[in-house]
């Protein structure tokens, strides 16, 4: 075994992975990681947080932050759907572990209870990768709370302009009743009618039943040419789509990025080849793309999971506060996100962290230009995004391309 950090973290690079300090005393400090590792979202979680961890790991390997300080990434479990365990996972993470900062959460309600429980009275900044509700853009969270994917007021026009596309008019709409449904639904269903389109029917339902045949009979009583599910694939949405196979009620399905997941694909076994299409989250290319493919394929990381490069982005801002900051000071920290974010500054692609330390010596100020394409916050800590059209084709998710 590797007890030394760098003797670590040096072997990791040679094998083409990452390497992470071992125990707290290995990190001159920490940054949070709040993640839904359990519950709906659970098979999407391992690959996001590994992007974040590339990120730091990038940073250590080229020198550390503040003169070589080395930063470890501590995660905690939300469980995506228990605003309860979302605030105790941010409160160990704030008052126990004492991180300056925070990746997460994922799921939209984890990120609102753990900010207004804990990360804003402590004063300490919070970059989600995978948010999306727009209620998160309404929270009053002294900007302390950013995301590095768009709000669903985007994602709800983008999804309806989508549908309307393939000629369908009509759609029954069911959506998890929690912050990210709630909020999604909204979005589309407004973006829906103002472009021509008919929702017939829109209920809520609750996650983690083992039965939605009620809710899916009123659905289909209401008709439409497709079903809506804006949910989890590893949790009702799963459910509810296998069902309605069962039932035949609906033969064509459409989605956002929470149903999005290897294992409910694989799951349906081929039954939805060619019947599900999903909006999912993507990048604007370039420089900074590539510059982030190339080291997650190096490291064996999925980078084409979804909010991998958005997570992969969030750690490497950060960092590049901390840098900015001058300090580990958690409020000196939040400050310096929108400074290393947007332009104007020297442009920093993933991985360019020497460059990014040179050009904040010599007071030249960072534009990091990131995986997923600039990150240029507005005054909520929002950002534009972009997003992608994918379908199940022969058993997996396939991105069909650029959505506007």
């Amino acid at each position: 075994m590797i007890k030394n950090f760098k003797t670590a973290l040096v072997a990791g690079v040679a094998l083409g992975c990452f390497a992470l300090p071992l125990n707290a005393s290995a990190a001159d400090m920490k940054i949070g990681f709040l993640g839904g590792f359990t519950g709906p979202i659970e098979s999407l979680m391992p690959p996001i947080a590994d992007g974040a961890k590339l990120a730091i790991s990038q940073v250590n390997a080229a020198g550390g932050v503040l003169g070589g300080k080395t930063i470890e990434v501590v995660t905690a479990d939300t469980t995506c759907v228990d605003a309860t365990k979302a605030s105790d996972a941010a409160d160990r993470l704030v008052n126990v572990e004492k991180v300056v900062a925070i990746v997460g959460a994922q799921c939209s309600g984890s990120t609102i209870a753990a900010a207004n429980g804990i990360a804003i009275p402590a004063g300490v900044a919070m970059i989600s990768p995978a948010s999306t509700s727009p209620a998160i853009t309404a929270l009053d969270d002294k900007d302390l709370v950013f995301r590095t994917a768009p709000s669903d007021a985007f994602q709800g026009e983008i999804l309806s302009r989508l549908i309307l596309s393939k000629g369908i008019k009509s759609v029954a709409l069911t959506y998890v009743n929690n912050d990210y449904g709630k909020g999604f639904s909204a979005s589309f269903a407004k973006a829906f009618a103002a472009n021509g389109g008919k929702v017939t029917a829109s209920e809520a339902h609750e996650d983690g039943k083992a039965d939605y045949r009620a809710e899916i009979g009123s659905l289909a009583s209401a008709g439409g040419d497709a079903l809506v599910i804006l949910a989890y694939g590893d949790g009702s949405g799963q459910t509810i789509t296998r069902q309605v196979l069962e039932s035949g009620d609906f033969d064509k399905f459409f989605g956002g990025d929470g149903m999005i997941s290897s294992a409910f694909v694989k799951a349906m076994g081929g039954a939805l080849d060619g019947k599900f299409t999903v909006t999912s989250p993507g990048s604007s290319g370039g420089m900074g793309t590539d510059a982030f493919t190339k080291a997650a394929e190096a490291a064996k990381v999925n980078h084409k999971s979804p909010f991998v490069g958005n997570s992969y982005d969030a750690a490497f801002i950060l960092a590049l506060a901390i840098e900015q900051a001058g300090s580990m000071d958690r409020g000196a920290i939040a400050k310096s996100i929108r400074d290393v974010a947007s332009a104007p500054g020297e442009v920093i692609h993933p991985g360019e962290w020497a460059k990014a330390v040179a050009a904040i010596k010599a007071g030249k100020g960072v534009n990091y230009e990131g995986a997923v394409g600039s990150h240029e916050f507005d005054a909520a800590g929002d950002v534009a995004g972009t997003y992608d059209e994918a379908m199940v084709e022969n058993g997996a998710v396939k991105v069909i391309g650029p959505l506007k």
